[in-house]
């Protein structure tokens, strides 16, 4: 029987971030975690232009090459881990429009959420992201992780360093990520591709 996928969806997308390592050491651990196949989804690959579908999202009548894609993308998941820095006490512009470009994609997922910055951890980007998460009718699980100081946590390769207290928080995350995202699952809708976009 196949696991639920997990998308570690990495928000940063700016050079010389260090987002996409605190993504791989997440997306490691949830690995080790088991309770799903994981994949990492970089929005710097992704690379969504600033939102232009000429129709609402929740039609699920997108237009674009780009949005249809990145619709294919994200209705694999069952459920989502999102590590994001803070900019200017919030998330960054790379997430928000990602997230907005869909609707019926990111509905009655859980997401578990991973922060990184100076003193404060980012912890100040969660609280503004949250209410972006419940608009989408996302489940944000209540344990989360957040990283301080996190340019002293990378190695001379530019790999993430864990330490105990890090992991036991993001075992404890993961572990409510199964507990409160295998049961919506039943909830989860295919994606909508084909309802007509209404009139003005």
């Amino acid at each position: 029987m196949s696991k639920p996928l997990l998308q570690v969806i990495v928000a940063s997308t700016r050079p010389n971030r260090v987002g996409a390592a605190v993504g791989s050491w997440i997306a490691d651990t949830a690995r080790a975690q088991g309770g799903f196949d994981v994949e990492v989804v970089d929005l710097a690959d992704v690379d969504l232009p600033l939102f232009n579908e000429p129709h609402h999202p929740m039609t699920g009548n997108y237009v674009h090459d780009h949005t249809k894609r990145w619709s294919a993308l994200v209705s694999r998941a069952q459920a989502f881990v999102v590590v994001t820095p803070e900019y200017n006490h919030s998330f960054p512009a790379s997430l928000k429009n990602a997230l907005d470009y869909l609707s019926r994609e990111w509905r009655y997922k859980a997401v578990g959420l991973v922060s990184y910055g100076g003193v404060s951890a980012g912890l100040r980007s969660v609280a503004q992201l949250k209410p972006v998460l419940a608009a989408l009718r996302m489940v944000p699980v209540t344990d989360g992780v957040s990283v301080p100081f996190v340019a002293q946590r990378l190695d001379e390769s530019g790999a993430f360093r864990s330490d105990e207290v890090l992991d036991a928080s993001a075992k404890k995350m993961l572990d409510e990520l199964v507990t409160v995202g295998t049961p919506l699952i039943a909830l989860q809708e295919p994606a909508v591709t084909s309802i007509p976009a209404p009139r003005a």
